[in-house]
């Protein structure tokens, strides 16, 4: 297994004291009451392991909150808390594919999914999104459900990196898809509760058909801007959640009680209004980040969700790789970025570069200066 992209330049962000615009943690955007929550739950206890499956309080508190928030339809025994969605994704994978299985998943795509498919036995079959609208077309969609069928199909929306949110019209293709075929869903959603479109979040789950063959994963960490927290879940029909928690006992057996008592105190009182509020922090900083480096020159991509958006370094005039210029940026320039070409099977030559804007505005305004410094010295 490659060293994640997000170690490596996060790595040369402490080495070179750089701005970490790369890995995606927030620096405001959660409720101090919540954090008041889980220290008191530490001091009054427990704190031995709780179950396996996660606390029930928080179990419950879950499976109400996705009744109001998208409709869905979940018992408490549908619901498996986690260490971090990263656990719920690994999980899954071991569970649903066997040895010789064939996985499709869409590209660029969140680089915890074909290593874990290799580790399964699986095959995986990389399907290629293409900038600047990453849009799912009737040929990508030909292609990951091509003979062999597949045993899994992995979505993610909103994504990481594209910044893409699917919308009802093609999640409904894709679950028609995957009923014809017998295939089973694993829909990556943590980014669900940062959104920047009008219209309600639409899960795969919720779509015709993907009860009994869709797990669904999400983040509480992400929800409330508490990445370090590492709280997630993976939720779908009993049966199904039956078989990745008995891979879950091999992993991580049990998440820490006090951050799953304070989740579930916040989900079942003012999750709504905080999630709300922070979202419109990261809107805010995202306008700021899009309008400052587009003052600086560079080609901004639309971001329609996630703490992320990217710019187009060819169509910003910089005649190097993303990869190149990513670690010129954080040496010489002292700011941190993702390159996308990591999130290619192939690791492919591309252009395009990954940034994070959930930061103080002096921050992101700070970081543009420097990005731009970088686009000049690269575009001569």
């Amino acid at each position: 297994m490659a060293v994640s992209i997000f170690e490596v330049m996060s790595g040369l962000a402490r080495q070179h004291g750089a701005i970490n615009l790369g890995q995606g943690f927030p620096d405001f955007g959660w409720p101090d009451a919540l954090l008041a929550r889980a220290a008191d739950a530490i001091v009054s206890g427990p704190n031995q392991y709780p179950p396996m499956r996660g606390l029930q309080p928080l179990r419950e508190a879950v499976a109400r909150w996705y009744a109001r928030r998208q409709g869905l339809g979940l018992a408490p025994e549908g619901v498996l808390i986690t260490n971090g969605a990263s656990e719920a994704l690994a999980a899954a994978i071991l569970a649903l594919v066997r040895p010789g299985d064939t996985v499709s998943y869409f590209a660029p795509a969140y680089d915890l999914y074909r290593p874990m498919i290799l580790r399964a036995g699986g095959i995986p079959r990389a399907v290629r999104l293409c900038a600047p609208d990453w849009a799912l077309s009737d040929a990508s969609l030909a292609q990951a459900f091509a003979d062999p069928a597949p045993r899994l199909v992995i979505v993610n929306s909103p994504h990481n990196p594209a910044a893409v949110v699917w919308g009802k019209a093609t999640l409904a293709r894709l679950a028609a898809a995957c009923a014809a075929a017998g295939a089973y869903a694993l829909s990556d959603e943590v980014w669900e509760e940062v959104t920047f479109t009008d219209a309600r979040f639409p899960s795969l789950l919720a779509q015709p058909g993907m009860a009994e063959r869709c797990v669904k994963v999400g983040s509480g960490g992400k929800m409330f801007a508490l990445t370090g927290w590492k709280v997630g879940w993976a939720v779908g029909a009993p049966e199904l959640i039956d078989e990745v928690a008995a891979v879950k006992q091999y992993l991580g057996f049990t998440t820490p009680p006090a951050t799953q008592a304070a989740l579930a105190w916040a989900l079942d009182g003012e999750g709504k209004r905080w999630v709300a509020d922070a979202a419109a922090g990261f809107r805010s900083g995202h306008d700021v980040l899009s309008e400052a480096l587009a003052a600086e020159g560079f080609a901004v991509l639309p971001s329609e969700g996630t703490y992320f958006l990217s710019v187009d370094l060819a169509a910003s005039g910089v005649c190097e790789p993303d990869r190149a210029f990513a670690r010129r940026a954080v040496a010489e320039h002292g700011v941190a970025a993702i390159p996308v070409s990591p999130f290619y099977p192939d690791n492919p030559d591309e252009t395009v570069l990954r940034l994070c804007f959930a930061k103080s505005a002096d921050t992101l305004t700070e970081a543009a200066r420097r990005l731009g410094a970088a686009l000049r010295a690269g575009s001569r």
